[in-house]
């Protein structure tokens, strides 16, 4: 099974202004991604970061979503040395903000294989790092699965 970080943009998507195409398709394909969760298509992780983060969050609403939401998540990540130092280099090598560099050295420290976000500038700023890990956003994870699964069906002549 593959293990996805996702940023916690994703556990908030869904209440971000619908008016916008680009929120609407990462909203859905973060609902995607919790939907495979519950199927256990895939495993999800939750961090200290998370918490620190919706402990912030000063929506209820909000909090409660993603903290009924990390229930799906099957790993939990404490804080360690080792992610601390991680996300250090990884904001000093990609001018990574705090947050995103501690969210990223997570997901490494996880182990995971794809690290979800909506957030383009974090996308652009991680490529410096040349991590094994995929880093994309949710919207291009769900066309990319599809297009796995639908090519595992056909047949070859």
């Amino acid at each position: 099974m593959d293990y996805i970080y996702l940023d916690y943009n994703c556990f908030q998507r869904g209440f971000d202004d619908p008016r916008q195409i680009k929120i609407q398709l990462e909203a859905l394909a973060c609902e995607e991604v919790f939907k495979q969760a519950e199927k256990k298509s895939v495993g999800l992780v939750w961090s200290f970061m998370h918490e620190d983060e919706n402990s912030l969050c000063p929506f209820l609403e909000r909090k409660w979503e993603a903290t009924s939401l990390s229930v799906l998540c099957k790993i939990k990540v404490d804080p360690e040395e080792e992610i601390y130092n991680l996300a250090k280099n990884f904001q000093q090598k990609a001018k990574l903000s705090a947050k995103d560099a501690v969210h990223l050295a997570c997901a490494f420290y996880a182990k995971c294989k794809i690290f979800l976000t909506c957030d383009d500038e974090l996308l652009k700023r991680v490529k410096r790092l040349n991590l094994e890990m995929k880093v994309m956003n949710p919207v291009d994870y769900v066309r990319e699965t599809n297009n796995e699964n639908k090519n595992h069906g056909r047949c070859r002549n």
